[in-house]
């Protein structure tokens, strides 16, 4: 069990790849758009997140973190809902907004964080 959920893990991590590499693209040599692989990063990490919110495969006696996992979720659905947002706009021909775009780079960088600085 504990190697399906380092591969799950793996396919988490993959998602978070997928999102902030395809926003970091657009942010440093793009134009500032979102992508529709911003959504399938998104989605992916968001799958895989909630597989790993289950508490199979930990170690004896360890409890899962509701706390962290609640606070990943909600900056999950956040990003979600600028990104499509941000698609929405673009469709009708309209540009997203400077402060939208950057936010999403800075909210994706802090599940990041969170993942990773919060024991």
């Amino acid at each position: 069990m504990e190697t399906l959920r380092h591969v799950v893990l793996l396919v988490h991590l993959i998602g978070f790849a997928v999102l902030f590499g395809s926003w970091a693209v657009q942010a440093f040599g793009g134009q500032k758009q979102f992508g529709k692989i911003m959504e399938y990063g998104l989605l992916i990490a968001g799958v895989a997140g909630l597989a790993l919110a289950a508490p199979w495969g930990l170690p004896e006696g360890a409890e899962p973190n509701y706390m962290k996992i609640g606070t990943k979720l909600v900056i999950l659905v956040a990003i979600g809902a600028l990104v499509g947002s941000g698609l929405s706009r673009q469709k009708r021909g309209a540009s997203v907004a400077p402060a939208v775009f950057w936010l999403v780079g800075i909210l994706t960088v802090t599940n990041a964080a969170i993942a990773l600085l919060w024991r």
